[in-house]
């Protein structure tokens, strides 16, 4: 069991405690649409500093949710994509924007 984990024996909460940190929710929305690269993230989630979103990639890695994917490439390039388990979790996603859409916005 990844440690991030260990503490959390409700599904639901450890579910929460990897979707529910600031940008996470967003960064997986982005991603659904394909391939990205860090500055087109960068750009999609306006007011994420560089630093939050190298965390939130690398969180997302760890958990499997993300691949990242580098290029031997000039200028060098690296791509972020979901993996299965992440695609996994676009319904969520999805339940959330409708939830907001029909709840939260004015």
């Amino acid at each position: 069991m990844n440690p991030i984990h260990e503490s959390t024996s409700c599904a639901v909460a450890a579910c929460a405690e990897i979707i529910g940190a600031k940008w996470t929710a967003l960064l997986v929305h982005d991603l659904s649409e394909g391939p990205r690269r860090f500055s087109e993230l960068e750009h999609s989630c306006a007011g994420i500093s560089p630093r939050t979103l190298s965390e939130r990639l690398r969180a997302l890695e760890d958990e499997g949710l993300v691949e990242r994917r580098s290029y031997a490439e000039s200028p060098p390039r690296v791509e972020y994509e979901l993996t299965e388990k992440g695609e996994a979790l676009l319904p969520i996603i999805a339940e959330m924007r409708q939830f907001g859409h029909a709840y939260l916005t004015a």
